[in-house]
């Protein structure tokens, strides 16, 4: 299990969640319909070092989405696969 969002950040970073999601997501929308992820770390500090991780969505759909990302970022993604490749 990953530790909590560190003491210093944790209220700064659910304002900024809840802005987020009010955002991506009006209240005069029928449905939230957008997801999202916000890390934060101190520069130079990454390695060896701490990220702070909050979303609005459930961990796992989260991570799925992150495990996209990065392969893309990585070219191990293309649009014809049906899945996210291991």
């Amino acid at each position: 299990m990953t530790d909590h969002i560190e003491a210093q950040h944790h209220a700064t970073m659910n304002a900024l969640a809840e802005g987020i999601d009010k955002i991506l997501n009006s209240e005069t929308m029928p449905a939230r319909r957008f997801g999202f992820v916000l890390l934060v770390s101190e520069f130079g500090k990454i390695e060896d070092g701490r990220v702070n991780y909050i979303s609005n969505g459930d961990r796992d759909s989260m991570i799925a989405m992150l495990r996209e990302y990065l392969a893309r970022l990585e070219g191990r993604y293309t649009e014809a696969e049906t899945g996210i490749p291991q």
